[in-house]
């Protein structure tokens, strides 16, 4: 099944996406494209929140301007020093049957825990949750690992697993390679066991039709909107 078939299913009984993993796991970036897909697949208005608060660099809020170019309604508040702010009219948006709301969480337990406030609306039908999952990434290379992050952050966010699958993003930077990919795939789902649902495999966009003839998991090809000064 390819990527735009899932995503379709997802919007036929879902309307709030919210995206939550640590950081390095590619959340902002995976959340970045998903809302141009759900734009692009899509009649009702989409709605980008930036709650990550977690982090100075690499955030969505940076490319703004790329989303809101293509109607798509972005919201972030402006963080003052190291406190903690979070976007207004969120329960607006979650509550409208004729929006879809994308939700960037911040990568950790402390940065989710300013989604707790929506958990009423977080754990309804209709909203999906997606982990985002590098394989990598220090805190993610054993299950032990991978629980206990999870753990966390859902009990920060105050969310159950009802709503959950996993998306992968196997990356160790712009030069990962198809098979670098592939065996962060097969690593990750070695781990996991079934233990969640694997919904997407995140893949660089330039690499994505090679990955594709590959593996059996649906290919999501995303573009690197975030600067992240590589030169």
């Amino acid at each position: 099944m390819k990527a735009d078939e899932v995503i379709k299913q997802f919007l036929s009984a879902k309307q709030n996406f919210i995206f939550i993993g640590e950081a390095g796991s590619g959340k902002s970036e995976t959340a970045l494209n998903f809302a141009l897909a759900v734009h692009r697949l899509s009649d009702k208005k989409v709605h980008f929140f930036d709650l990550d608060q977690t982090k100075p660099l690499f955030r969505s809020r940076d490319v703004r301007d790329k989303l809101e170019e293509q109607g798509i309604a972005f919201h972030f508040e402006e963080q003052f020093q190291d406190a903690p702010t979070s976007a207004g009219g969120v329960n607006a948006v979650l509550a409208d049957p004729d929006a879809i709301a994308v939700l960037d969480v911040g990568g950790n337990d402390t940065g989710s825990r300013l989604i707790g406030e929506y958990s009423g609306w977080l754990q309804q039908p209709g909203t999906q949750v997606f982990f985002m999952l590098n394989t990598y990434r220090p805190w993610s290379r054993e299950i032990g690992a991978i629980d206990q992050t999870m753990t966390l952050i859902y009990r920060a966010a105050r969310i159950g697993l009802e709503n959950t699958s996993v998306i992968l993003n196997p990356n160790v930077g712009h030069t990962t390679t198809p098979e670098e990919v592939l065996e962060g795939e097969k690593k990750a789902e070695d781990m996991l066991n079934g233990m969640l649902p694997v919904s997407l495999l995140a893949v660089r966009d330039e690499a994505a039709d090679e990955v594709s003839r590959h593996t059996d998991l649906p290919v999501f090809p995303i573009s690197l909107f975030i600067n992240y000064d590589w030169d």
